[in-house]
């Protein structure tokens, strides 16, 4: 897939994909980059935790950290916020895919 030259169009999608998952509940880094990963998104570590950091900056998750050292672990979710941006997401997606399939 091409998809690596056209980064800055699916980043949204991809922050679509992260709050879709915290809104259905807590999530760690690791595992959402195979989630990602399953769905044909190739992006690493270096990409994903500050597009998560930012995500949580502007207030869509909340983040805890379970553990100490190397064996921490920060599982975030979504805020109310997050959930009320995913809902008006989901219908300008839904929107956007009906014209987009009647190009078919």
């Amino acid at each position: 897939m091409a998809a690596a030259k056209h980064h800055d169009i699916l980043a949204g999608l991809i922050r679509l994909h992260i709050l879709h998952h915290a809104a259905e509940g807590e999530f760690f880094g690791n595992w959402m980059l195979e989630e990602l990963r399953e769905h044909g998104y190739r992006i690493g570590p270096g990409t994903l935790y500050p597009m998560l950091h930012g995500l949580e900056r502007k207030g869509y998750l909340k983040s805890r950290t379970e553990g100490a050292g190397r064996r921490a672990r920060r599982h975030y979710r979504a805020t109310r916020q997050g959930r009320a941006a995913l809902a008006v997401a989901t219908e300008r997606v839904r929107e956007l895919f009906n014209e987009l399939d009647k190009r078919r």
